[in-house]
This record gives structure tokens, C-alpha cells and sequence, in this order.
């Protein structure tokens, strides 16, 4: 029986893409909300969920932040995708005579050269392959979409030009997750946690200071609202390491000391993406 994979969106979306070159030969799984790929996981209906987190061009995914910790699901690998936009339409479409790019607003956003070059008007749509799925529903010669190649092939639309993304830096990281923790393993590792401090003076300064003190690298700390109060902020991070590490084990129970909540959504292996980007 062949493994499953879910992630949000429509058949052809970059989520798609990034399941696809992260488990060669799974099928892929897609869902209407990150919700509901998170209870294909939860059901029984895929093995893994791939869940975009940050974008290096818009930054964090923040409902992935806020759906994760009370997910039951733990975070057991990362895949970086290069995000590589298309300019898609039907057959017969050529550059000239476009009008129109459909697309989701943060692609739009991401391929403002070319839609100037050629004088197109943007036209949102909810997302990348949904914009493709309906260009090639509608036909026509002016209208166009700003997805993937993987659309193309799904939607059976010609790809008129490739590479139309303004920054070529453009990488979507996702989190992979899982009912059950990744397996041992070894090599690098990285480590993903959430917490809240207590609330007295300094209590984030002295709650991180055991990172320092251990030598432990943290990558990525984010912070953002619960339950809409001002007052009730939590903190994500990922950091090098294995929580068994002894360096990392002590940096932890320093954190849990000032933290009125602490949970570690996983431990899992580095993407080779660390290494060949590592400053």
C-alpha cells in the first residue's frame, strides 16, 4: 500500500510540489485548510502532513503557529522548497496578448516585474493552483496564472515563461508531522519548541540565557498572541540540537524554570538545506 502525504491546498500547489520531492512515490493527499490536513493525520488517512511555516519573502505561516501545539502531532523532519513561479495559460495563449495574471495575493506580490513588463492586472484568486485550475476551466487568450510547472502538467496549461519570481531566494519551509515522534536517528539535528514565561521582569532575558551559557544555537524565535490578549504571549523556537544532548537537556530545564508552560513539538534530522546555507 503506498504511503500518503497530506498538505493544504489543490492538486499542482507548491505544498503539493514539496511533498512530491520530499517522499518520491507517496501519494499526496490534498485538503481545503491546514485543519484538515492535520486531521488526515489524525484519522488514519495519511501517514505525514506537510506544512508550510515560513517563507523567506513573507515571512512566517501564522496559523501554522497557532494550530501546531494543540495538535496532537509532532514535527519529525523539515523540507525546504525553492519557490519557482510560471507564468501559465491555455493553449494558443501568447505574452502579447495577455491581460490578465490571476494568482494568490503573496505570489502576486512576489512577481511584480514581470506583471509590469507586461502590462498585466493582477487578479486575486485564494490560492496558486486554484488560480490555475480555473485559467484552465475559463480558456481564452487573456487570462493567465502565476503558479508552479506542477500546475501546468495538472491542468493541462503551456507554461509561457519560467523563473517569473522577482527574488530568486524565494524558499517555502515546511514542517512534516506526524501522530508518532521521528525515530533515532544520527546526525544534526533541530529541535522545535513552544513556550510562555512567567510573567515577571526580565523573565524572556533569563529564560533564554541558558542557550548562551550551554552553547546552543537558536535559529528562529517568534512570539505572538494567544487568545487575543496583549498579555498572554507565546514563543516558538527551533534550535540545534537533541533534547538529550546534555548542553540542550540543561538549556531546557533552565527554560522550564522561568516558562509557565513549555512543550517540545519535536526532534528531528536537519535538511541538507542548513548546510549548503549556513553563514
Amino acid at each position: 500500500m503506498t504511503d500518503t502525504i497530506a498538505f493544504q491546498g489543490l492538486p499542482g500547489a507548491y505544498s503539493d510540489l514539496a511533498c512530491r520531492a520530499a517522499y518520491p512515490g507517496w501519494a499526496t493527499l490534498p485538503c481545503p485548510s491546514f485543519e484538515a490536513a492535520m486531521d488526515a493525520v489524525r484519522d488514519g488517512q495519511a501517514k505525514l502532513a506537510m506544512l508550510p511555516c515560513e517563507n523567506t519573502l513573507a515571512g512566517r505561516v501564522p496559523d501554522i503557529h497557532r494550530l501546531l501545539p494543540d495538535s496532537g502531532l509532532f514535527v519529525v523532519g523539515e523540507h525546504f522548497e525553492r519557490v519557482e513561479h510560471c507564468l501559465l495559460a491555455p493553449k494558443g495563449a501568447t505574452l502579447a496578448g495577455l491581460k490578465r495574471a490571476h494568482s494568490h495575493p503573496v505570489a502576486l506580490g512576489q512577481v511584480r516585474r514581470i506583471l509590469k513588463e507586461l502590462s498585466l492586472e493582477p487578479v486575486i484568486e485564494a490560492d496558486t493552483a486554484g488560480a490555475a485550475e480555473l485559467i484552465a476551466r475559463r480558456g481564452g487568450t487573456e487570462d493567465a496564472a502565476i503558479a508552479s510547472a506542477l500546475a501546468a502538467e495538472t491542468y493541462g496549461l503551456e507554461i509561457l515563461r519560467r523563473n517569473v519570481e522577482d527574488a530568486p531566494h524565494n524558499t517555502t519551509r515546511f514542517y512534516v508531522c506526524s501522530l508518532e515522534q521521528a525515530p533515532p536517528f544520527r546526525g544534526e539535528c533541530v529541535t522545535t519548541f513552544v513556550f510562555r514565561v512567567r510573567n515577571i521582569p526580565a523573565a524572556l532575558y533569563k529564560a533564554l540565557g541558558g542557550f548562551a551559557t550551554n552553547g546552543v544555537n537558536m535559529t528562529k524565535l517568534e512570539s505572538y498572541m494567544l487568545d487575543g490578549e496583549f498579555t498572554a504571549t507565546q514563543f516558538l523556537a527551533d534550535v540545534d540540537g537533541h533534547p538529550d544532548d546534555p548542553g540542550l537537556a540543561r538549556a531546557l530545564e533552565e527554560l522550564e524554570f522561568f516558562s509557565r508552560e513549555l512543550k517540545v513539538l519535536g526532534a528531528y534530522p536537519a535538511h541538507p538545506f542548513r548546510r549548503a546555507h549556513r553563514g
